[in-house]
């Protein structure tokens, strides 16, 4: 389906509804929002446990229609033409499709960019937006308290908030964050500064493409990935799921104004837009999986999410949470959505 908005730009989405809403039951509507290098195709795993979780042994306690927009500049939206679409506006954008589809109230969900867009969508409309979950806590403000962690966090854990699991997956500090964020955050720099000199090669490339894409579904899934001479890639995923991905940027060229996103968020520097000040009062869920590309305590996001009804360690997954392990994903959800509902 297209949105087209009133600057001419045309906004894709799928809006999937329950085929068989039981009697008196109500589907919650539920805004989900991908990242890059993913796609809308991330959540097709899962939508049918949102949609109709008693048929895949789930609790069915709250049914969804799950809203699954393609960021502007990926796959079929169309790309903006002109300078500042960033996360803020993008989140605008996909407030003004809710608004248009008829929903007062709504949850939001997302991971990459697509925990920053659904944060920032929580800022605009706090009163519409009902909860927020992410599977990834966009980038903080760098405080003296996270700072401080960082130094002391290893010995004096209590001190700093700091959990057995917090500890675990941060330190020893350079070889576990340092370094590794030093390997896998090459991409970003260049994105970041010139998206477009990258992206018109990838864009004539398909075997390039490729490379550049699921390299990153292997070592953003699992960093060990990046020792097997396969990249682990079936490990997690189908081959035919990660083509179509890949095929979503090939048959639209998307790639370079995906990667341009890159550049109006963070080309001036990480932390510098006004947002990123601006606190979240929604009710918040955080599913924090042991892969993430960058762990987030809980004490630190309490300083930028004022009100955290769920943050939970998950047992296994990485970065692309919803296209490898949907079922974990979608009992977060649910048990999020349960917390909110009886507030």
């Amino acid at each position: 389906m297209q949105f087209s908005l009133p600057t001419g730009l045309d906004i894709h989405f799928i809006h999937a509804k329950p085929a068989n809403l039981p009697a008196g039951r109500t589907a919650i509507p539920i805004i989900m929002v991908h990242g890059w290098p993913g796609s809308f195709y991330e959540f097709y795993k899962i939508i049918p446990l949102l949609t109709d979780p008693a048929s895949h042994g789930l609790d069915d306690r709250h049914i969804f229609q799950v809203i699954c927009p393609s960021i502007p500049g990926y796959g079929f939206s169309g790309a903006s033409h002109k300078i500042g679409c960033d996360s803020f506006a993008v989140a605008r954008m996909f407030y003004k499709l809710m608004q248009r589809l008829g929903f007062k109230e709504f949850y939001a969900q997302g991971g990459d960019w697509g925990s920053r867009i659904c944060t920032n969508l929580a800022q605009i409309a706090p009163t519409q937006v009902k909860g927020l979950h992410v599977n990834m806590v966009p980038a903080l403000q760098i405080r003296p308290s996270v700072v401080l962690s960082l130094m002391f966090g290893r010995q004096f854990p209590g001190l700093f908030g700091l959990e057995e699991e917090d500890v675990r997956r941060m330190f020893p500090f350079f070889k576990k964050v340092f370094f590794h964020l030093m390997k896998e955050s090459g991409y970003m720099h260049l994105q970041s500064t010139k998206p477009d000199t990258a992206g018109c090669g990838l864009n004539n490339s398909p075997v390039g493409l490729a490379s550049y894409i699921l390299e990153k579904f292997s070592t953003w899934t699992d960093p060990d990935f990046r020792d097997h001479e396969d990249g682990g890639l079936e490990r997690k995923f189908f081959l035919d799921d990660l083509l179509t991905n890949v095929m979503i940027y090939w048959v639209t060229g998307s790639v370079v104004s995906s990667m341009r996103f890159y550049k109006e968020n963070i080309g001036k520097g990480i932390g510098t837009a006004k947002h990123e000040k601006l606190p979240v009062t929604v009710p918040t869920g955080i599913a924090s999986f042991p892969q993430e590309l960058l762990h987030c305590p809980l004490s630190w996001a309490k300083l930028k999410y004022l009100d955290i009804v769920s943050f939970n360690h998950m047992p296994r997954g990485g970065h692309f949470a919803a296209f490898e392990e949907p079922e974990i994903l979608a009992k977060d959800i649910q048990q999020f959505v349960s917390k909110v509902e009886l507030k």
